[in-house]
């Protein structure tokens, strides 16, 4: 049974900084894409960030472009999102998934003004 744990949300001020985590278990993930997509109250889910593990590499929404990094250890199948200067539009619930195939429960991101 494919799981992803995902960690790391919570309230933040206005250009602040959190780090989501998701690990991913259940099954050989070699060579998959990893990354998170979110969703703020009464909008469509949006792209965030992708992970490539094959070359490492990474793209992301370009509203998040140079304040966001996507990162991650093989090893562990785990995924990291360092998100700073953070906004109140970043808001949202932010979903982990495995090549857009296998989803997270979602964590909640809130950016106070």
């Amino acid at each position: 049974q494919v799981r992803l744990d995902e960690s790391g949300g919570g309230l933040v001020h206005r250009g602040g900084s959190l780090r989501l985590s998701c690990a991913a278990s259940g099954r050989d993930f070699g060579g998959y894409n990893m990354g998170w997509f979110r969703r703020a109250p009464g909008k469509e889910r949006e792209f965030v960030a992708n992970l490539q593990w094959i070359g490492n590499e990474t793209s992301y929404a370009d509203s998040v472009k140079g304040r966001f990094t996507i990162s991650g250890d093989n090893a562990k199948n785990t995924a990291y999102l360092q998100m700073n200067n953070l906004k109140p539009e970043d808001t949202a619930v932010y979903i982990c998934n495995v090549d857009q195939h296998y989803w997270g429960q979602g964590t909640q991101v809130t950016v106070s003004s």
